[in-house]
């Protein structure tokens, strides 16, 4: 989905999420997507970057299941998600794929415009989970139903990976899985920002690792970083 409701200076996708490349197209042609997916073959729909578009994806969805769809539905979001929006897609979303990008709300007004982050992000993931519940997997392991939360490391120590392991573990109990992702460069506006002009260094991805296993969150998915 073209724009974002954040502002992210180290956006990997920002000719899409700030400079708008895109085309503009109906509900109608939506919901063709999604039927051709799924006739194709496809195990879900995957809706990114969605906040902004939930009244015209619900309008395009209703099209779509009067016409027989019925793959599951991915909602991959940045986690800056609205309590109200998020109750509209209750019985709607199987899968909530949400980040959790800052533990800290300073770091998140800096380096996403995100006044309150933390808090909002917080509540969003703790409603999906209420939502969707503990993880079902179908006979061959593909996800039918729960929640995945990703954390990008940040240079620095910036994404906060303390607090976020510890809020994990306080409210979930190893009931949803981890994507711990490694792939920061600095891309778009972070080489303004000398704390974000490199990679991230081997050692502050082991130390990562380190948080996970201290508060044994240890289901899910990682990325090895480059070696340097």
């Amino acid at each position: 989905m073209t724009h974002c409701n954040l502002h992210c200076v180290f956006c990997q996708n920002f000719p899409i999420s700030q400079m708008g490349v895109g085309q503009e197209r109906s509900e109608e042609f939506l919901g063709k997507m999604m039927l051709d997916l799924q006739n194709r073959g496809c195990h879900n729909i995957n809706w990114v970057t969605p906040t902004h578009f939930v009244p015209q994806i619900l309008e395009a969805l209703c099209w779509a299941i009067a016409r027989g769809f019925r793959l599951p539905l991915v909602y991959n979001t940045n986690g800056y998600d609205n309590l109200e929006t998020l109750t509209l897609l209750n019985g709607v979303v199987d899968i909530y794929l949400p980040d959790m990008k800052y533990a800290d709300e300073k770091t998140a007004r800096t380096y996403s415009q995100a006044p309150a982050y933390p808090t909002v992000n917080q509540a969003a993931v703790l409603e999906m989970y209420r939502q969707v519940g503990k993880a079902i997997y179908d006979e061959k392991g593909m996800m039918k139903r729960g929640l995945i939360i990703r954390h990008l490391l940040l240079p620095n120590g910036l994404a906060g990976t303390e607090k976020v392991a510890r809020f994990l573990a306080e409210n979930f109990s190893g009931q949803c899985s981890i994507s711990l992702m490694t792939q920061f460069f600095p891309a778009y506006r972070a080489k303004n920002f000398p704390e974000l002009k490199r990679r991230l260094y081997a050692r502050e991805f082991k130390e990562a690792l380190k948080i996970l296993d201290r508060y044994q969150l240890q289901v899910g998915w990682m990325q090895e970083p480059e070696k340097n």
